[in-house]
């Protein structure tokens, strides 16, 4: 790889602004200033960048705790974007696996590998979602053998797949779904006569949202979390 394009996929600077690194002497590797920004870098050498080592930057795979009043897209004239809450180099290049309503909090995956976020939201490969649920009326028990069944949204040709409710309390259940309809978890509620009041998503496929993250804050996967998605 060219030294400038490997200044530029291991930090935030762009071209121009590698190239003018290397012109004033910046850059190092294994030691040794290089101003030419066609050296050729290999997987062996050690660039530096005011003396500090730089790797280009490969997939990368973020939980967050997503607060409330936040948003999961990049362009909202109200709301903040989460991805404003991670303090990271081309943050930008990152895109959100599953998006929540800006009501909605937990668990939510960032990445910047399109086949691993594409397993996680694609309904094909039916990996569970999770959500902790709040309702305005009361919950009946026989609502979890319809959901179970699959329920018939408005607007929708056919049924949900089967989801599974699990009743906590008369006002609380957990419910785990397969898709990732619009509003799907609110609109399932709906269909049976309820309103959803606070919904929090908990887990994503085996990913479980990390109890130690206070609202807002996040991590990054461990290798058997981003391996647990297939």
């Amino acid at each position: 790889m060219r030294l400038d394009k490997y200044i530029c996929e291991s930090t935030s600077l762009t071209r121009s602004l590698a190239k003018k690194a290397l012109h004033r002497g910046d850059v190092t590797c294994d030691g040794k200033v290089i101003k030419d920004s066609g050296f050729k870098v290999t997987d062996k050498q050690v660039i530096c960048l005011e003396g500090e080592p730089l790797s280009v930057i490969g997939p990368r795979f973020i939980m967050l705790n997503k607060p409330l009043d936040t948003i999961c897209s990049t362009i909202d004239e109200e709301y903040p974007s989460v991805l404003g809450l991670l303090d990271v180099v081309k943050a930008d290049e990152l895109h959100i696996a599953g998006r929540l309503d800006v009501d909605t909090t937990g668990l939510v995956l960032i990445t910047n590998d399109g086949q691993w976020s594409h397993k996680v939201t694609s309904p094909k490969k039916e990996c569970g979602k999770r959500y902790l649920l709040e309702t305005a009326e009361p919950l009946k028990q026989e609502w979890v053998e319809e959901f179970a069944a699959g329920l018939q949204l408005n607007n929708e040709d056919g049924l949900t797949k089967p989801a599974t409710l699990e009743i906590l309390g008369s006002h609380q259940a957990r419910l785990t779904i397969t898709e990732g309809k619009y509003h799907q978890v609110k609109r399932m509620l709906a269909a049976v006569g309820n309103c959803v009041t606070q919904l929090h998503r908990e887990s994503v496929g085996e990913i479980e949202l990390d109890e130690s993250l206070a609202s807002g804050e996040w991590r990054y996967l461990t290798e058997a979390e981003i391996k647990s998605v297939r």
